[in-house]
């Protein structure tokens, strides 16, 4: 059901992001305590501001309402996705090249299931990662398939 929910949303939020020029990040329908929530994630270069969101969260609240996806009762939030943004396609793995990128595998490659580092290069659906092993800098290539969540990371 949540899959369904999930689908639906990105469909309906779509157009309306379409409109404004906004990219559709991310969408999660989850239960947090007694309470549902969907959660919608949006961006643009350069960002989202509140203003933005609220339109979007109007516009969508409205779409939702007429096809009636959601049979209990939630919450809408629709936001940006921060700094730590999600890494979900391709096309965002190819658009953050440079940036500081955490990535869990499915699998392990070299023997570690997570790597944290500088995105150096996207292509032929594999990621080239530069990491640090105390001072010593090392790269690994982890094809997009045995990704199971990436995001940006902040540096410290």
């Amino acid at each position: 059901m949540s899959s369904q929910v999930i689908q639906t949303t990105e469909e309906l939020v779509k157009p309306i992001l379409t409109n404004k020029n906004l990219e559709l990040v991310d969408v999660e329908y989850v239960k947090e305590g007694k309470n549902w929530f969907l959660r919608v994630y949006i961006d643009k270069a350069g960002g989202v501001d509140i203003t933005e969101c609220g339109e979007v969260s109007e516009q969508l609240s409205e779409k939702l309402d007429e096809v009636d996806p959601i049979k209990e009762a939630y919450f809408l939030e629709v936001s940006s996705p921060g700094v730590e943004r999600p890494l979900k396609t391709k096309e965002d793995f190819a658009s953050n090249k440079d940036q500081n990128v955490y990535i869990k595998l499915y699998e392990p490659i070299d023997g570690e299931k997570e790597y944290q580092g500088i995105l150096k290069a996207f292509s032929n659906d594999v990621a080239t990662v530069e990491y640090k092993v105390k001072t010593q800098k090392k790269q690994v290539e982890i094809p997009f398939e045995k990704i199971a969540k990436a995001r940006r990371a902040v540096s410290l």
